[in-house]
This record gives C-alpha cells, sequence and structure tokens, in this order.
C-alpha cells in the first residue's frame, strides 16, 4: 500500500533509509506487539502485588510505585523471552530479504536453497545456532541487572 498505490516508499532494494523502512516494520512489528502483550500482562499482575499495595499504603507516588517497584519486577518476563524474540528477528529475515530484495544472509541462505550449496546452508545455520545462543546468553547476563537477587556463584 506505501509503495504501490501511495507511492511513499520504494518497493526494493537497500540503498537509502527510506528502503529500510518497509523491511524494518515487517520484520520487527510482529515482534513488538509480542513483547507489548507480554509487558502488559505482567505489569498488570505484579500492579496486583502486596509490596505495591504497601508503597501505595506509605504515601509514595504514582510515578516512583511504576518505577522503582512495578516496572523492575514486571521485566523479567519480558526479558526472558527477548533472547528468542532477538534470535527470530535475525533468523526471520531470511523473508524479509528475499521479498524486498535486500542484500545479507538470509539471501545468501535462500539462494544456496535453491543451488543446494551445502556447505553455505550448514554455515548459515550454524552462525545462526552461535546467534540463538549468545542471544541467550545475553538474556542470561541481563537477568543479574534487572533483579539483584539473582546471583551466578
Amino acid at each position: 500500500m506505501f509503495s504501490l498505490k501511495l507511492h511513499w516508499l520504494p518497493v526494493s532494494g537497500f540503498d537509502t533509509p527510506s528502503h529500510w523502512v518497509l523491511p524494518t516494520v515487517a520484520l520487527g512489528l510482529g515482534q513488538l506487539a509480542v513483547i507489548a502483550r507480554y509487558t502488559r500482562s505482567s505489569v498488570l499482575e505484579t500492579i496486583r502485588s502486596d509490596y505495591v499495595r504497601t508503597a501505595r499504603a506509605k504515601g509514595l507516588g504514582q510515578r516512583v510505585i511504576i518505577s522503582r517497584h512495578v516496572l523492575k519486577n514486571a521485566l523479567i518476563p519480558v526479558v526472558t523471552i527477548l533472547g528468542p524474540i532477538l534470535a527470530n528477528i535475525g533468523t526471520g529475515s531470511f523473508f524479509i530479504e528475499s521479498l524486498y530484495s535486500v542484500p545479507g544472509m538470509g539471501k545468501f541462505f535462500v539462494t544456496s536453497m535453491t543451488g543446494r550449496d551445502y556447505n553455505m546452508i550448514m554455515a548459515v545455520i550454524l552462525i545462526y545456532g552461535v546467534f540463538l545462543g549468545t542471544m541467550n546468553l545475553i538474556v542470561d547476563l541481563i537477568y543479574g541487572l534487572a533483579d539483584p537477587r539473582i546471583r551466578y556463584d
């Protein structure tokens, strides 16, 4: 709609920042909805906790309660899904790169699949596997920053 009917954005390519808009939105919009849903449900669950009621009873302001008590505890489940979501964005680029003619590993992977280049297929799968493991490691390290009760001894 934005490229063919309204002519606001180019259909394919990767030359200028206007070429980056459609692939970026297509790749990230669904994942953003998942993060928003998890954040909302986690905040609603946390806001009903006893320590939030206690903070309100002590007379703390709503902004302080949300920033210090609610968000800090509600972000743990969100951080849990960030690793797989970031890896999904990286590995979901196969289709987006092919659809929007973006040069990248996903496009090379699709080309190697059609050309039966098994060495390239194995290399890309290995790189994406390392990427997924790295994302999970980063998420585990962020747990320690988000919640000081989590220790890695």
